[in-house]
């Protein structure tokens, strides 16, 4: 198995924690590459491969660095997992049980952990992949997944052309699993299996409104029949204003929703097929929530 780790170095003993819990998984043979940044990653485990980026590209295109480090670096494994740098397994056989979900559901492209804060229990709304959040134990077929802790097929990564790095940050995993699903894949949320993460929030990045907001349109631009689009970015509309005027951000998610719409041409254009949008309703998420 190929993991991709990314850093910018700002967190070391989150970091050596976690590659500690990784370095611990039995049942798998893993290759590790740790991504700088825009700078030398400091904390790497014996024998990993390290990929110094001249600047910081994004998450979604430092995490395509490494996958491509691992592709070129022979015999490509498998399976690949992205790893953030302050999420830690909680037992040895995380990666192992995961390969065997995956294996059981051929059709999926990945595989999803359950992630939870370090009390092995409390799950965010957010880190739910389904639209209903009130029962993250229950295993089952997801539309959307978790970027920084997921398992995928390295021939299906690579078949949909990995993360969309102009992203930067922020709704990644939504594109790169609608792309997967109009490919014929679909993704598998293995409840059973945790993941632990700082309980934290997205908006502690001083860029989240603001490119949160510019990615719904543009991966609606990118990925819906011209039908869906109003509709789509409507009801995403309404639920982002009401979200900013709760919880603050309100003039830079005004913002990235100039700069989406106004740049939303620069995204190619590859509508999924009617098809998909059946698929992903019948997965519990039509692709206008």
């Amino acid at each position: 198995m190929d993991v991709v780790v990314l850093t910018l170095n700002d967190r070391p003993d989150e970091e050596a924690a976690a590659q500690a819990t990784l370095l611990a998984q039995k049942g798998v043979d893993i290759r590790v590459v740790v991504v700088g940044n825009g700078c030398k990653p400091e904390v790497v485990p014996a024998g990993a491969l390290t990929v110094c980026l001249p600047k910081n590209i994004g998450i979604p295109g430092g995490r395509n660095a490494g996958s491509h480090a691992l592709r070129n670096a022979d015999d490509p494994a498998d399976w690949l997992y992205f790893l953030d740098n302050d999420a830690a397994f909680p037992r040895p056989d995380v990666l192992a049980r995961l390969v065997a979900e995956a294996e059981q559901h051929p059709e999926a492209a990945w595989v999803q952990p359950r992630l939870t804060g370090p009390d092995d229990t409390t799950t965010p709304r957010r880190w739910v992949p389904r639209l209903s959040a009130s029962a993250p134990g229950r295993p089952g077929r997801v539309t959307s997944m978790t970027e920084g802790v997921v398992l995928i097929r390295r021939d299906a990564f690579d078949a949909v052309g990995g993360w969309e790095s102009r992203m930067f940050l922020y709704h990644e995993g939504f594109d790169l699993a609608w792309r997967l699903y109009e490919a014929g894949w679909s993704g598998w949320y293995a409840a059973s299996i945790r993941m632990h993460h700082p309980l934290t929030i997205p908006a502690r990045h001083a860029l989240y409104h603001r490119l949160a907001a510019r990615n719904r349109i543009w991966i609606a631009h990118r990925n819906l029949p011209a039908p869906l689009l109003p509709l789509y970015l409507s009801v995403w509309t309404a639920i982002t204003l009401v979200r900013a005027m709760r919880g603050g951000g309100l003039g830079e998610t005004l913002r990235g929703m100039r700069e989406g719409w106004t740049t939303r041409r620069t995204q190619p254009r590859r509508p999924m097929s009617w098809r998909t949008v059946y698929r992903l309703t019948a997965a519990g998420r039509p692709p206008i929530i």
